[in-house]
């Protein structure tokens, strides 16, 4: 529902009156309240077309994985190993201040590539366990965005905007199309422990990544913790049963409601919601979390860090099972991916905490059938640069920030597998054909959920807000079945 018919619905002309005492000045007001609501009017639930997917999980490695090294093999750089990068490539573009007045050196990959699947796509010799699902993926290698620094990338490709304080992808989806499974949370957050040996230059990951914004609070991700609750303060304090929370939420519950019918603020509606969430979370999360059901087949899939509480690898696999038991969005953050020296190393370890992780996940869902309508998405914020930072040798390298260019993927749901969308230069710096933004990636999730990114709106500061922003964006027909 439209918050601001909500917030009308429990606002009555006598309560209103009643609580201002203000005569032809709450008459004003009134009026001001109309063409609030007329604003808020302007809000189109979805979905808007016909849904390929009920659920989306979003793998998302912060701090930008390289895709020279992972995802887009360009062989012919080895012979270009330490020559400066000509201007014509670079053309004056941005740097970050790392780079800014330093020479620019070609590092090529140190990796090998090899064909996998039907197609014979290109992928490192990191990611064997993603070359055995690589026919379930669209591998998008002209990905593209504004930003140039972890924050700002970050907070654009999680809510639409470099500006902190917008609603996030997740938050959007529940505005836009609401809760599928009454017991758990409609969407919910993931952060997952990553290789002990990427602590260098590890971003900080902020709860606004998965906030509602200005959407009402109720719609905010649910991060779930490691170890411990997997909500906070989720069980009931000692010498507290569950009758007797029960007796007490209905307490609680009653004085909200009163407390509603006098003011009206749909806000408290979401208090009231949440509370009784929780309550109903006490029997679904313990279950949801408790994998001695998994057979080891399964287990096996994810590979042995999925012993491990808060891994990816887990968290994987508890993606699998909230998509099994409807979950409308599950975000898992994975952290470490920025290597600005000392790459190799690095992303190796990197690779470990994650490919065999995600095919597995892939694997699970399309043997269980529910790869049909669950869309699962790849990528970080921003690339990696073909100029080396550090030490420049064939084995040891590093690379900056790069918005140009960069690779990411999705499968399932009405995506076509099997595929590459996207080419870049030779050099892996700039985008030459079909590039796809930031915007339009997110515009492509939505429409897969069933939702226009120009119709899923909320007025706010004078503006009818839009996960894509203001700036055009389009769906990417072209890697849609």
């Amino acid at each position: 529902m439209n918050p601001y018919q909500e917030h009308n619905d429990h606002l009555n002309r006598r309560q209103f009156l009643n609580t201002t005492g203000m005569g032809l000045g709450a008459a004003a007001l009134g009026s001001l309240l109309s063409q609030v609501e007329a604003a808020g009017g302007k809000h189109i639930a979805g979905p808007h077309n016909e849904p390929k997917a009920k659920r989306v999980i979003f793998l998302f490695m912060a701090g930008a994985p390289s895709q020279l090294d992972l995802f887009d093999y360009k062989p012919d750089l080895a012979a270009r190993f330490k020559e400066p990068l000509p201007p014509s490539v670079t053309q004056g573009q941005r740097v970050t201040a790392m780079t800014k007045g330093k020479e620019q050196l070609v590092a090529p990959s140190k990796y090998k590539f090899s064909r996998h699947g039907e197609n014979g796509i290109w992928l490192s010799e990191l990611l064997p366990h993603t070359g055995s699902v690589i026919d379930d993926i669209c591998l998008i290698k002209s990905t593209n965005t504004d930003a140039i620094n972890h924050d700002p990338g970050k907070t654009l490709f999680c809510t639409g905007t470099e500006i902190p304080g917008k609603a996030s992808m997740g938050a959007w989806l529940s505005y836009g199309l609401g809760r599928l499974n009454e017991n758990l949370p409609d969407f919910v957050v993931l952060n997952s422990a990553f290789w002990t040996g990427g602590t260098s230059n590890v971003q900080a990951l902020y709860s606004r990544l998965w906030g509602s914004g200005f959407l009402p609070s109720k719609h905010q991700g649910v991060a779930f913790q490691p170890a411990g609750d997997p909500v906070l303060f989720l069980s009931n304090p000692d010498g507290v049963t569950r009758k007797v929370r029960h007796q007490m939420l209905d307490f609680v519950t009653e004085m909200n409601q009163e407390h509603l019918g006098a003011i009206g603020d749909p806000e408290i509606q979401t208090t009231i919601a949440q509370q009784e969430m929780a309550f109903r979370m006490q029997m679904s999360v313990p279950e949801l979390t408790d994998l001695s059901d998994e057979p080891q087949s399964v287990l096996d899939l994810y590979g042995p860090e999925v012993h491990k509480s808060g891994s990816f690898a887990r968290n994987c696999l508890l993606a699998r099972r909230m998509a099994e038991r409807d979950v409308r969005c599950i975000q898992l953050f994975h952290r470490g991916w920025d290597h600005h020296v000392k790459l190799p190393q690095q992303l190796e370890g990197q690779c470990y905490d994650v490919d065999q992780a995600c095919a597995g996940l892939l694997k699970d869902l399309k043997q269980r059938g529910l790869l049909e309508d669950t869309l699962v998405v790849f990528g970080g914020e921003f690339g990696r640069t073909t100029y080396c930072q550090g030490t420049l040798t064939h084995d040891d390298y590093g690379r900056d920030h790069h918005p140009r260019c960069f690779s990411t993927w999705m499968a399932g749901a009405g995506v076509k597998g099997g595929i590459t969308h996207g080419e870049t230069d030779d050099y892996c710096y700039n985008v030459v054909k079909d590039g796809v933004h930031v915007r339009d990636f997110n515009a492509t999730i939505l429409n897969q959920l069933g939702l226009d990114h120009n119709k899923l709106t909320f007025p706010f500061l004078g503006l009818d807000q839009k996960l894509t922003g203001v700036n055009p964006a389009r769906v990417v027909k072209e890697i849609l079945a």
